[in-house]
Order: C-alpha cells, then structure tokens, then sequence
C-alpha cells in the first residue's frame, strides 16, 4: 500500500537538498557562515542564499582569492513557497544580496518587484553560456534578464536493464505488465512533467508545455495518473533519496523516473542500473541566480554581477562537477582545466559536460517549479495522495 508521507509536491527539492547532505559533498553554510563578514582577505563579501546544490563549502576560499568576492552562504531549503513569502512579507531582502533558486519562480518574484533584473553587460562570462541554456524560458520577464543559468541538469528513468533491456520510453512506467514494480516520485515538480511529456509525445495527447500545463491539459495528466494508481500500477510514489535508493538497492521496482545520483549510488553498491535516454525527452532543470532588491538599495549590485561572473569563470563550473557531478553551462569548465590539470582533469570535465549536452540535444520539457495554474497542481496532487 502506498503510505503518503509527504505534505508538499516541492519537497522533490527539498530532498535533493538532503541527497547532496547524505552524500557527503554538500558541505553547507556552517563552512563559512559563522565568519563575519570582514573576517576574510578578499575584496567583498555577499550574502548568497540559495539552494545546497549550489554549495562547494570550503572551496569558496579559493573561489574569493580568483574572483575577490566571498558568498556569506545560506541555505534557503530550495522550496520556493517559502523562499517567496520571505522575500514578499518576511526580511530576506533585508539579510540576503542574492538569490539561487529552482527555476521558475523568476517572473512571480519580478511581477511582485522582489527582485531585479541583471545587466549581462556587466557579466562579460555569460557571453560563453551555452545558448540552450540561455533560452530556458522563465529566466526573462518583459523583455529583461531576471535569472542567470547557474546549475542544469536532466531527469529520466532509472531501471534494471537486467530485468527490462534496454529502456528508451516512460511508457514502463504505465506497462501493465509491470504492475506493482514501477515507481514514481510524491512530486508533481517532477512526476506530473514526466506524464504530461509520455502523454504528449507517444499517446498524441493535445499538450503544448509538459512544464506549463493548462487547466485541460493537467485534468487530462492527473486523471491518467489517478487511474493508473487505483489500477495498482505503481509500487510506491517515493519520497526523497533515501527511500527513492532504497527502491533501487531492495530491488522492489524494475523502474522508476528519479534523479540520475540515484544510478551512480546504485552501482556504488553493486546494482546494475541504468539511466534512460527516452524518447520522448528529457525534463530539464536548471538553479539560477537572481538579484534581490535589498541588494540594489543597499549599492551592492556591482559586487552582485562581479560574483555571478566568476561563477560563470570555470573553476566553479569545475569543482562543482567533480563534488556533485552537476554542470554550470559553459565551456569556460575545461578551459580552466586545461589551465589547471593539477587541479581538474580536463578530460572528466569534458565528459561532464558531453553528456548533459547530449540530454539537451534532443526534446526537452524545462521544470518548472510555479506554472501559472500552480494552485490546481496543489490541488490535483492531493486528489492524487487519496485516490
């Protein structure tokens, strides 16, 4: 029996957050929190809250000497519901300079005047962004930059080719021949983008944005996923890395969509399994670095874009490869791994960024973390937990 634990859909995030936690290279703020601000060499500091995924901890020191700017990092929990209350009614703007948030909540936070938008004249390294990345669409609002691509990445289907074969369809996940040995995430973030794209692309269902449902479109999506629970279809819809490796290192499912870490845990211990490249695409997402106001009043806009190019500058892109296997767009990565072989081996690096390009090379639905029917998503989840 499915046991429903979890009591918001973006807790998908959230979870992610816990896996970088549990796999031991998210070192997180307390590495460089507890100082005060003047306490460093370099030039200035700035107060960077934002996910852990965009954490590299104890490397910022080396990060401040390159760059001369030192993030004050915070973890903001990567919940967009929270982060946007804080910055709407609470003191975010007044504590935080900027922002690394799941992508999507860009144009709600710049139609509500919290944030502002970035002059990429003054981010001479986002000229090397890969244009796909560049073209990820909530990152403008009114013709004008409000998110800058700072961590992509792509999700599929996790699954034993020992068992399957070769898996290239979401459509296991709904075969009845698998009933009781597939399994879905407990997040509309991920789950409902997951059906909407099998929906679209291998049943001819009339859906534009898999990302961006309307209220049609996420009726027919929901109802599809409703069913196919009541039929028994799914073994579980899991909730975080624990239980979602747990599945995989148990053997309780053949398949399940999930996050790409989980297959590298999964050969960790032994496990054959592998990660999809569907036919139907790839749901992309991305973290991105957003200017809170309380920057700009406080005249800290300049160190703001200073920083955000560095992040962009390679040795980040590098080093946030090697600790989380994640990837900041740009070709400024091997670069300076050519630069510092010692440091990074520019071979991995371009395998790295080989592979995430290759997701991206085919279709692509972009998650999106607030679709503008954001409330019905709430409501159809929840229909969801008590079918």
């Amino acid at each position: 029996m499915t046991k429903w634990k979890v009591p918001d859909a973006l807790r998908s995030n959230l979870q992610r957050r816990d896996m970088l936690k549990l796999m031991g290279s998210g070192a997180a703020a307390m590495a460089m929190g507890g100082l005060p601000r003047m306490a460093m060499a370099q030039d200035a500091t700035i107060a960077f809250w934002a996910t852990a995924t965009l954490d590299i901890g104890d490397k910022w020191q080396q990060f401040a000497e390159q760059e001369g700017v030192m993030p004050e990092f915070t973890d903001n929990g990567n919940d967009v519901g929270p982060v946007v209350a804080r910055l709407a009614a609470g003191n975010a703007n007044d504590l935080f300079d900027l922002g690394g948030f799941q992508g999507g909540a860009e144009r709600e936070l710049a139609r509500q005047g919290l944030i502002a938008p970035w002059d990429v004249s003054k981010i001479p390294n986002y000229e090397s962004v890969w244009q796909w990345a560049k073209d990820i669409p909530y990152l403008t609002h009114e013709g004008k930059q409000y998110g800058i691509p700072t961590v992509v990445n792509a999700d599929s289907i996790i699954y034993r080719p020992d068992k399957l074969g070769k898996v290239d369809s979401y459509g296991v996940i709904f075969d009845p021949k698998l009933k009781g040995r597939v399994a879905m995430e407990d997040a509309w973030i991920n789950s409902a983008v997951f059906a909407a794209m099998y929906l679209k692309e291998s049943e001819n269902q009339p859906i534009g944005d898999p990302g961006n449902l309307t209220e049609a479109e996420l009726g027919l999506v929901m109802e599809f996923l409703i069913k196919h629970k009541r039929d028994g279809q799914f073994r579980t819809f899991w909730n975080g890395w624990e239980q979602g490796v747990q599945l995989v290192a148990d053997e309780e499912v053949d398949a399940m969509t999930g996050w790409e870490p989980i297959v590298y845990e999964g050969r960790k211990r032994g496990l054959q399994v592998e990660y999809a490249a569907p036919v139907e695409g790839y749901e992309g997402w991305g973290n991105n670095a957003v200017l809170l106001n309380g920057a700009v009043e406080r005249g800290m806009a300049d160190v703001a874009h200073k920083f955000v190019n560095g992040l962009l500058g390679g040795f980040y892109g590098c080093e946030l490869g090697k600790s989380r296997g994640y990837m900041v767009p740009t070709d400024k990565n091997l670069a300076y791994a050519e630069e510092h072989p010692d440091e990074y081996s520019p071979e991995e690096v371009k395998l790295l960024a080989d592979h995430v390009k290759a997701k991206f090379s085919g279709k692509v639905a972009w998650q999106n973390c607030r679709p503008d029917n954001f409330q019905l998503y709430e409501e159809w989840w929840q229909k969801l937990r008590n079918a």
